[in-house]
Protein backbone atom coordinates (compact mmCIF):
# COMPACT_ATOMS: atom_id res chain seq x y z
CA UNK A 1 0.00 0.00 0.00
CA UNK A 2 1.43 3.27 -0.43
CA UNK A 3 1.84 5.99 1.48
CA UNK A 4 -0.86 7.90 0.30
CA UNK A 5 -3.18 5.31 0.02
CA UNK A 6 -2.54 4.04 3.89
CA UNK A 7 -2.97 8.18 4.92
CA UNK A 8 -6.51 7.86 3.21
CA UNK A 9 -7.12 4.46 4.91
CA UNK A 10 -5.90 5.79 8.61
CA UNK A 11 -8.08 9.12 7.98
CA UNK A 12 -11.27 6.76 6.67
CA UNK A 13 -10.74 4.87 9.60
CA UNK A 14 -10.93 7.89 12.13
CA UNK A 15 -14.03 8.94 10.44
CA UNK A 16 -15.92 5.75 10.48
CA UNK A 17 -14.72 4.48 13.78
CA UNK A 18 -12.83 1.80 12.76
CA UNK A 19 -9.24 0.68 13.25
CA UNK A 20 -7.37 1.98 10.56
CA UNK A 21 -4.79 -0.72 11.22
CA UNK A 22 -3.86 -3.20 8.37
CA UNK A 23 -1.43 -6.10 8.98
CA UNK A 24 1.24 -4.46 8.41
CA UNK A 25 0.04 -1.35 10.50
CA UNK A 26 -0.14 -4.15 13.47
CA UNK A 27 3.26 -5.24 12.89
CA UNK A 28 4.24 -1.37 12.57
CA UNK A 29 2.50 -0.75 15.53
CA UNK A 30 3.71 -4.11 17.82
CA UNK A 31 7.46 -2.80 16.95
CA UNK A 32 6.74 0.91 18.09
CA UNK A 33 5.45 -0.27 21.32
CA UNK A 34 8.27 -2.28 22.23
CA UNK A 35 10.39 0.58 20.45
CA UNK A 36 8.54 3.64 23.21
CA UNK A 37 9.93 1.22 25.78
CA UNK A 38 13.23 1.52 25.05
CA UNK A 39 12.68 4.87 24.88
CA UNK A 40 11.10 6.30 27.91
CA UNK A 41 13.64 3.87 29.45
CA UNK A 42 16.28 6.61 27.87
CA UNK A 43 14.67 9.17 28.15
CA UNK A 44 14.17 8.77 32.05
CA UNK A 45 11.93 10.58 34.29
CA UNK A 46 10.52 13.31 33.45
CA UNK A 47 10.65 16.76 35.56
CA UNK A 48 8.00 17.43 38.02
CA UNK A 49 8.19 20.69 38.09
CA UNK A 50 6.19 22.25 35.13
CA UNK A 51 7.27 24.59 32.50
CA UNK A 52 5.94 28.50 33.26
CA UNK A 53 2.73 29.04 31.73
CA UNK A 54 3.21 31.77 28.88
CA UNK A 55 -0.78 33.18 29.24
CA UNK A 56 -1.01 37.15 29.27
CA UNK A 57 -0.84 39.57 26.96
CA UNK A 58 1.97 40.74 24.70
CA UNK A 59 2.32 43.31 21.95
CA UNK A 60 2.75 46.06 25.00
CA UNK A 61 2.27 49.69 23.23
CA UNK A 62 0.59 48.23 20.02
CA UNK A 63 -2.75 48.81 19.09
CA UNK A 64 -5.82 46.16 19.28
CA UNK A 65 -8.33 44.95 19.28
CA UNK A 66 -6.45 42.06 20.14
CA UNK A 67 -5.92 38.80 18.71
CA UNK A 68 -6.93 36.24 20.97
CA UNK A 69 -4.97 32.61 20.81
CA UNK A 70 -5.27 29.91 22.54
CA UNK A 71 -2.45 26.75 22.65
CA UNK A 72 -3.77 23.47 23.38
CA UNK A 73 -1.49 20.03 22.61
CA UNK A 74 1.02 18.17 24.58
CA UNK A 75 4.66 19.01 26.12
CA UNK A 76 5.51 20.73 22.45
CA UNK A 77 2.95 23.34 23.30
CA UNK A 78 3.43 23.86 26.78
CA UNK A 79 7.47 24.04 26.52
CA UNK A 80 8.13 21.46 28.68
CA UNK A 81 12.43 21.30 29.85
CA UNK A 82 12.76 25.05 29.50
CA UNK A 83 12.93 27.68 33.27
CA UNK A 84 11.92 31.06 31.76
CA UNK A 85 8.52 31.62 30.12
CA UNK A 86 10.07 33.72 27.08
CA UNK A 87 11.53 30.54 26.59
CA UNK A 88 8.24 28.42 25.74
CA UNK A 89 6.80 28.29 22.12
CA UNK A 90 3.64 29.70 23.59
CA UNK A 91 5.90 33.20 24.22
CA UNK A 92 7.64 32.85 20.92
CA UNK A 93 4.68 32.70 19.00
CA UNK A 94 2.93 35.18 20.47
CA UNK A 95 5.41 37.79 20.28
CA UNK A 96 5.74 36.97 16.76
CA UNK A 97 2.12 37.31 16.15
CA UNK A 98 2.37 40.92 17.95
CA UNK A 99 5.49 41.95 15.79
CA UNK A 100 4.65 40.86 12.87
CA UNK A 101 0.55 41.77 12.83
CA UNK A 102 1.34 45.14 14.65
CA UNK A 103 -1.42 44.27 17.20
CA UNK A 104 -2.15 43.51 21.03
CA UNK A 105 -2.21 39.44 21.62
CA UNK A 106 -3.63 37.74 24.23
CA UNK A 107 -2.44 34.34 24.52
CA UNK A 108 -4.30 31.56 26.66
CA UNK A 109 -2.25 28.05 27.38
CA UNK A 110 -4.11 25.17 28.16
CA UNK A 111 -1.74 22.63 26.58
CA UNK A 112 -0.38 19.96 29.68
CA UNK A 113 2.30 17.92 29.59
CA UNK A 114 1.71 14.18 28.76
CA UNK A 115 -1.08 15.25 26.83
CA UNK A 116 -2.97 13.02 24.87
CA UNK A 117 -5.47 13.58 21.69
CA UNK A 118 -8.35 13.10 23.88
CA UNK A 119 -7.22 14.97 26.32
CA UNK A 120 -8.19 17.67 23.52
CA UNK A 121 -11.89 17.71 24.49
CA UNK A 122 -10.99 18.91 28.18
CA UNK A 123 -8.40 21.62 26.51
CA UNK A 124 -11.61 22.70 24.08
CA UNK A 125 -13.95 22.66 26.58
CA UNK A 126 -11.99 25.08 28.62
CA UNK A 127 -10.47 27.51 25.49
CA UNK A 128 -14.02 28.11 23.74
CA UNK A 129 -15.38 30.15 26.61
CA UNK A 130 -12.21 32.50 26.03
CA UNK A 131 -13.68 32.83 22.10
CA UNK A 132 -10.43 32.62 20.26
CA UNK A 133 -9.72 34.06 17.18
CA UNK A 134 -6.97 31.35 16.23
CA UNK A 135 -5.86 28.04 18.30
CA UNK A 136 -2.99 26.56 17.51
CA UNK A 137 -2.66 22.44 18.13
CA UNK A 138 0.45 20.29 18.59
CA UNK A 139 -0.47 16.72 19.71
CA UNK A 140 0.62 13.05 18.46
CA UNK A 141 3.64 12.13 19.90
CA UNK A 142 1.95 10.62 23.18
CA UNK A 143 -0.19 8.80 21.44
CA UNK A 144 2.29 6.83 19.49
CA UNK A 145 3.84 6.18 22.86
CA UNK A 146 1.40 5.31 24.77
CA UNK A 147 -0.11 2.80 21.85
CA UNK A 148 -3.03 5.00 21.27
CA UNK A 149 -4.88 3.27 18.28
CA UNK A 150 -3.99 5.50 15.05
CA UNK A 151 -7.38 5.72 14.15
CA UNK A 152 -8.87 7.11 17.63
CA UNK A 153 -5.80 9.46 17.87
CA UNK A 154 -6.85 10.96 14.69
CA UNK A 155 -10.49 11.18 15.40
CA UNK A 156 -10.09 12.93 18.43
CA UNK A 157 -7.87 15.70 16.69
CA UNK A 158 -11.01 15.83 14.04
CA UNK A 159 -13.26 16.01 16.54
CA UNK A 160 -11.45 19.35 18.62
CA UNK A 161 -10.94 21.07 15.06
CA UNK A 162 -14.58 20.45 14.03
CA UNK A 163 -15.93 22.21 17.33
CA UNK A 164 -13.45 25.15 16.96
CA UNK A 165 -14.13 26.07 13.80
CA UNK A 166 -18.10 25.43 14.59
CA UNK A 167 -17.32 28.25 17.11
CA UNK A 168 -15.50 30.56 14.65
CA UNK A 169 -11.78 29.84 15.30
CA UNK A 170 -8.98 29.51 12.43
CA UNK A 171 -7.13 26.23 13.23
CA UNK A 172 -3.89 25.73 13.01
CA UNK A 173 -2.22 22.30 13.87
CA UNK A 174 1.37 21.73 13.99
CA UNK A 175 0.99 17.56 12.76
CA UNK A 176 3.22 15.04 14.56
CA UNK A 177 6.45 15.39 14.06
CA UNK A 178 9.01 12.80 12.64
CA UNK A 179 10.46 10.52 15.63
CA UNK A 180 12.81 9.22 13.83
CA UNK A 181 14.84 12.00 14.11
CA UNK A 182 14.87 11.22 18.18
CA UNK A 183 18.20 9.72 18.90
CA UNK A 184 17.32 7.46 22.65
CA UNK A 185 15.28 5.48 19.63
CA UNK A 186 18.14 3.17 18.06
CA UNK A 187 18.00 1.64 14.79
CA UNK A 188 16.02 -0.10 12.86
CA UNK A 189 13.33 0.27 14.90
CA UNK A 190 14.02 4.35 14.59
CA UNK A 191 12.84 3.26 10.86
CA UNK A 192 9.55 2.17 12.03
CA UNK A 193 9.10 5.32 14.17
CA UNK A 194 9.71 7.61 11.41
CA UNK A 195 7.48 5.35 8.61
CA UNK A 196 4.50 5.64 11.67
CA UNK A 197 5.08 9.18 12.75
CA UNK A 198 4.74 10.41 9.27
CA UNK A 199 1.95 8.37 8.45
CA UNK A 200 0.18 9.75 11.23
CA UNK A 201 1.52 12.98 10.34
CA UNK A 202 -0.61 12.63 6.88
CA UNK A 203 -3.34 11.17 8.29
CA UNK A 204 -3.90 14.22 10.56
CA UNK A 205 -3.10 16.36 7.77
CA UNK A 206 -6.22 14.90 6.00
CA UNK A 207 -8.25 14.89 8.94
CA UNK A 208 -7.44 18.49 9.71
CA UNK A 209 -8.15 20.21 6.36
CA UNK A 210 -11.59 17.95 6.30
CA UNK A 211 -12.60 19.73 8.98
CA UNK A 212 -11.73 23.24 7.97
CA UNK A 213 -8.79 24.06 9.95
CA UNK A 214 -4.78 24.50 7.93
CA UNK A 215 -1.89 22.19 9.02
CA UNK A 216 1.74 22.95 9.28
CA UNK A 217 4.53 19.87 8.98
CA UNK A 218 6.70 19.60 11.93
CA UNK A 219 8.16 16.40 10.56
CA UNK A 220 12.29 16.65 10.99
CA UNK A 221 12.07 20.61 11.77
CA UNK A 222 14.96 19.55 14.45
CA UNK A 223 16.71 16.77 12.89
CA UNK A 224 19.25 19.02 10.42
CA UNK A 225 19.89 20.88 14.10
CA UNK A 226 19.97 18.48 16.16
CA UNK A 227 22.65 16.33 14.22
CA UNK A 228 24.68 19.56 13.79
CA UNK A 229 24.44 20.98 17.75
CA UNK A 230 22.39 18.32 19.47
CA UNK A 231 23.11 20.24 22.79
CA UNK A 232 21.68 23.42 21.34
CA UNK A 233 18.77 22.21 20.10
CA UNK A 234 17.52 19.55 22.10
CA UNK A 235 17.24 19.61 26.22
CA UNK A 236 19.24 17.14 28.43
CA UNK A 237 16.74 14.79 27.91
CA UNK A 238 17.74 14.34 24.40
CA UNK A 239 13.62 14.05 23.27
CA UNK A 240 12.18 17.43 24.17
CA UNK A 241 13.34 20.60 22.63
CA UNK A 242 15.37 23.27 24.27
CA UNK A 243 14.68 26.83 24.35
CA UNK A 244 16.08 27.31 21.03
CA UNK A 245 14.50 24.32 20.01
CA UNK A 246 11.11 26.07 20.94
CA UNK A 247 12.10 29.22 18.74
CA UNK A 248 12.47 27.09 15.89
CA UNK A 249 9.58 25.46 16.50
CA UNK A 250 7.63 28.91 16.42
CA UNK A 251 9.31 30.16 13.66
CA UNK A 252 7.54 27.17 11.19
CA UNK A 253 4.25 27.97 13.30
CA UNK A 254 3.81 32.12 12.54
CA UNK A 255 3.81 32.57 9.18
CA UNK A 256 0.90 29.78 9.10
CA UNK A 257 -0.79 31.23 11.79
CA UNK A 258 -0.36 35.02 10.30
CA UNK A 259 -2.34 33.95 7.30
CA UNK A 260 -4.92 32.32 8.90
CA UNK A 261 -5.87 35.27 10.66
CA UNK A 262 -5.42 36.74 7.19
CA UNK A 263 -2.84 39.17 8.99
CA UNK A 264 0.60 37.86 7.48
CA UNK A 265 1.91 39.76 4.20
CA UNK A 266 1.30 37.08 2.32
CA UNK A 267 -1.88 36.06 3.22
CA UNK A 268 -3.04 36.75 0.02
CA UNK A 269 -0.30 35.87 -2.08
CA UNK A 270 -1.03 33.31 -5.25
CA UNK A 271 0.66 30.07 -4.39
CA UNK A 272 4.86 30.01 -6.19
CA UNK A 273 5.07 27.02 -8.93
CA UNK A 274 8.48 28.06 -8.78
CA UNK A 275 8.90 27.27 -5.32
CA UNK A 276 6.94 23.97 -5.75
CA UNK A 277 3.66 25.56 -4.54
CA UNK A 278 0.16 24.67 -5.71
CA UNK A 279 -3.11 22.67 -5.77
CA UNK A 280 -2.90 18.78 -4.86
CA UNK A 281 -5.49 16.60 -4.06
CA UNK A 282 -4.98 16.07 -0.18
CA UNK A 283 -3.65 12.58 -0.06
CA UNK A 284 -0.78 13.24 -1.85
CA UNK A 285 -0.38 16.48 -0.36
CA UNK A 286 -0.34 15.48 2.97
CA UNK A 287 2.60 12.91 2.13
CA UNK A 288 4.65 15.07 0.39
CA UNK A 289 4.34 17.66 3.00
CA UNK A 290 5.60 15.35 6.18
CA UNK A 291 8.80 15.02 4.46
CA UNK A 292 9.32 18.93 4.30
CA UNK A 293 8.82 20.83 7.57
CA UNK A 294 6.90 23.94 7.72
CA UNK A 295 4.66 22.88 4.52
CA UNK A 296 1.14 24.29 5.11
CA UNK A 297 -2.01 22.31 3.43
CA UNK A 298 -4.89 24.60 3.77
CA UNK A 299 -8.25 23.67 1.93
CA UNK A 300 -9.43 25.42 -1.29
CA UNK A 301 -12.38 25.60 -3.92
CA UNK A 302 -11.58 24.30 -7.93
CA UNK A 303 -14.44 25.64 -10.14
CA UNK A 304 -16.53 25.94 -7.05
CA UNK A 305 -15.82 22.58 -4.93
CA UNK A 306 -13.89 21.31 -2.73
CA UNK A 307 -13.43 18.06 -4.14
CA UNK A 308 -12.00 16.13 -7.10
CA UNK A 309 -12.02 13.15 -8.53
CA UNK A 310 -9.27 12.27 -5.55
CA UNK A 311 -10.49 13.84 -2.60
CA UNK A 312 -10.22 17.11 -1.26
CA UNK A 313 -8.22 19.98 -3.03
CA UNK A 314 -5.94 21.50 -0.76
CA UNK A 315 -3.28 24.39 -1.65
CA UNK A 316 0.29 23.71 -0.68
CA UNK A 317 2.53 26.74 0.90
CA UNK A 318 6.29 26.40 1.81
CA UNK A 319 5.61 30.17 3.49
CA UNK A 320 8.58 32.53 3.99
CA UNK A 321 9.97 32.21 7.54
CA UNK A 322 10.06 35.45 9.34
CA UNK A 323 13.47 36.82 10.68
CA UNK A 324 13.53 35.93 14.79
CA UNK A 325 12.17 38.59 17.17
CA UNK A 326 12.98 38.78 20.80
CA UNK A 327 10.37 37.02 22.71
CA UNK A 328 9.01 38.90 25.80
CA UNK A 329 6.77 38.11 29.17
CA UNK A 330 3.70 38.08 28.94
CA UNK A 331 1.80 41.20 31.25
CA UNK A 332 -0.64 39.40 33.98
CA UNK A 333 -3.39 42.00 32.37
CA UNK A 334 -4.10 43.89 29.50
CA UNK A 335 -2.30 47.38 29.27
CA UNK A 336 -4.14 50.00 29.89
CA UNK A 337 -4.49 53.20 27.17
CA UNK A 338 -2.25 55.53 29.66
CA UNK A 339 0.48 53.14 30.00
CA UNK A 340 0.74 52.50 26.20
CA UNK A 341 0.77 56.01 25.74
CA UNK A 342 3.61 56.56 28.30
CA UNK A 343 5.26 53.77 26.72
CA UNK A 344 5.51 55.23 22.81
CA UNK A 345 6.07 58.87 24.28
CA UNK A 346 8.83 57.24 25.70
CA UNK A 347 10.16 55.95 22.49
Amino acid sequence: MGNAAAARKLASAAAFGGGGLSALGLGLYGLLRTEAKLARRAIGQTRETPPPDATGWYGRGRPGPAVKVALLGDSSAAGYGVDRVEETPGAHLASGLAVRADRRVHLREFAVVGAESSHLVRQVDAALPTGPDLAVILIGVNDITHQVRPATSVRNLSEAVRRLREAGAEVVVGTCPDLGTIRPIPPPLKQVARVWSRRLAAAQTIAVVEEGGRTVSLSSILGPEFDAAPALLFGPDRFHPSADGYRALAEVLLPSALAALGLGPDAAEAPEAVRGEGLRPVASAAVEAVRVPGTELDGVEVAGSRRGVRGLWVELRHRRRHPGTDSEAPEPTEPSHADDTADTART
